[in-house]
């Protein structure tokens, strides 16, 4: 059903600036496949077309004006500065079209205030302007969200795969189809082996359709919006299966550093470590949807560019959505050295090389700390929270951490001091008992080096300072037998020097690269 046939007077007069009370100015019009969007002043208004799909249905008034109010208030969760109401276009007795006027409602609107389109965190990404601090403090406010939003009753990924797969295959010859057949195989093998998993995982109303498009910088802070709301089965899901969409975006864009620290972040943040395992299933479904969705868009579009890059855009989510399936071996390496070697600087450099993707659970000693005391990494700890029996507490908390997470498929990088030869011991002792190769890496540099990153230290999870550093110092390491790399560069050259030593010893690393 065309918006244009039940909706042509509605779209011409929303198109004039008197429609709100401001004639003469622009309005800029935008349109998307399920709703028309007018931009006029400092406002933008969302009309909702007058479709129905297997998905979605906004084929009635009384349909649209539900689906206004719920976009409002679900939306008004994370980003009540852009969701400003609800306005009904009124037609009087003799037909005339208003705002919020005596009448009965012709259709409805979601009002939102505009913000800068630069601003949208897919601009930012092709400007490279997606800093770390940035995505730290996104994956912040995912965590956030996901904590306070309402249980629910999901739907089964099964189904949610297996659909998508169709689709896959109904697109014929546009796709490879013996690589969805591949996927296919994969997908149900996944689905097979992750059943207790995906079973145990809890839904939350989530925002369902979570990619950097949807993100925009207000204020200096990321905000989320657009989130789903005329499907339960796109929103009520587990909170992992909404992160994904994003991971498997900065994946696409090239970005799977920024994507790996947000899959770290995140699980810093939030209490969701007992799913992982299913993140590079939802990752493949992400991928597989989205293969889905640039050919049909293709099959819409009648400019040979764009029918060239959304092609193109097809074919990779679809090898992506493959590559996600590929059987991995996970692995633990461990980072030690005194505090300012940059330790964590080179676990975050090297963790999305490591497969499966988007890379390593970092389990940093520091975070770790933070959280077992219930506060957010960079919050200062007193002197007591450091004493002998807090310092076995953090390391047990580390091994047992790195020995589930292995379970789980996911390769480790444990970032701590390890100064002491009974912690090397230990951690060392997981990779054993988990059946998976080791390797150390112990990081060296002068005391001038390490004196002058500390005291540069700003919003950090380590409380270490130059006291910490002479006790350090004081102590006797043993022997050191991990591999040795000179941390006395900058983080660049010192990282590829990890993965040197890494690369060079004989054990069997898979990379995700």
């Amino acid at each position: 059903m065309a918006a244009d046939a039940d909706q042509g007077d509605i779209i011409e007069f929303l198109s004039r600036g008197g429609a709100y009370g401001r004639p003469g100015d622009k309005v800029t019009r935008i349109d998307t496949h399920a709703s028309v969007v007018f931009l006029v002043g400092d406002r933008a208004y969302k009309l909702k077309r007058a479709i129905r799909f297997s998905y979605l249905d906004y084929s009635t008034v009384a349909k649209r004006e539900a689906m206004c109010r719920a976009e409002y208030q679900l939306n008004r969760r994370t980003a009540p500065q852009l969701y400003r109401g609800v306005r009904a276009v009124t037609r009087n007795a003799d037909g005339a079209l208003a705002l919020d006027a005596p009448g009965e409602a012709a259709d409805w609107l979601v009002e939102m205030a505009q913000f800068p389109q630069n601003a949208l965190f897919d601009r930012l990404a092709e400007r490279h302007e997606l800093t770390p601090d940035l995505m730290r403090d996104l994956a912040d406010a995912i965590a956030a969200f996901h904590h306070a939003a309402e249980p629910c009753n999901g739907g089964a990924i099964a189904a949610v795969a297996r659909e998508s797969l169709d689709n896959l295959r109904r697109t014929g010859a546009a796709l490879d189809q013996a690589t969805v057949a591949e996927l296919a195989r994969r997908t149900e093998a996944a689905l097979g082996r992750l059943a207790p998993v995906l079973a145990a995982r809890p839904a939350r109303r989530c925002h369902g359709d979570l990619h950097l498009r949807n993100i925009c910088l207000i204020d200096g802070k990321p905000v989320l919006f657009d989130g789903i709301e005329f499907n339960d089965s796109f929103t009520c899901i587990d909170p992992l299966y909404d992160l994904a969409f994003l991971l498997m975006d900065l994946g696409h864009r090239g970005l799977p550093a920024l994507g790996n620290l947000v899959f770290n972040r995140y699980l810093d943040r939030a209490d969701e470590e007992p799913g992982i395992a299913a993140m590079p299933l939802y990752l493949s479904i992400r991928a597989g949807v989205r293969a889905h969705v640039s050919i049909a868009a293709l099959a819409r579009q009648n400019d040979e560019a764009e029918r060239s890059t959304l092609a193109s855009a097809a074919s990779r989510y679809l090898d992506a959505a493959l590559a996600y399936l590929e059987p991995a071996t996970p692995c633990l390496v461990a980072v030690g050295g005194y505090s300012g070697t940059g330790k964590s600087t080179v676990a975050q450099a090297i963790a999305s090389d490591l497969s499966p993707a988007p890379g390593a659970r970092l389990l940093r000693s520091d975070v770790i700390r933070k959280r077992l005391h219930g506060v957010a990494p960079e919050t200062r700890l007193p002197p007591s929270a450091y004493d002998r029996a807090s310092n076995e507490r953090v390391y047990r908390a580390v091994y047992d951490m790195a020995a589930r997470t292995l379970q789980s498929g996911y390769a480790v990088i444990a970032d701590a001091a390890f100064l002491d030869p009974d912690e090397r011991a230990a951690i060392a002792r997981v990779a054993g008992e988990a059946g998976v190769a080791f390797a150390g890496l112990w990081l060296d540099a002068p005391d001038e080096t390490l004196r002058r990153r500390i005291a540069a230290r700003q919003s950090d999870a380590s409380d270490a300072d130059l006291n910490v550093l002479a006790f350090q110092r004081s102590l006797d390491t043993g022997r050191i037998e991990w591999s040795r790399v000179d941390a006395r560069n900058n983080a660049g050259t010192v990282a590829e020097a990890a993965r040197h030593a890494l690369f060079s010893r004989d054990v069997p690393l898979r990379f995700a690269r």
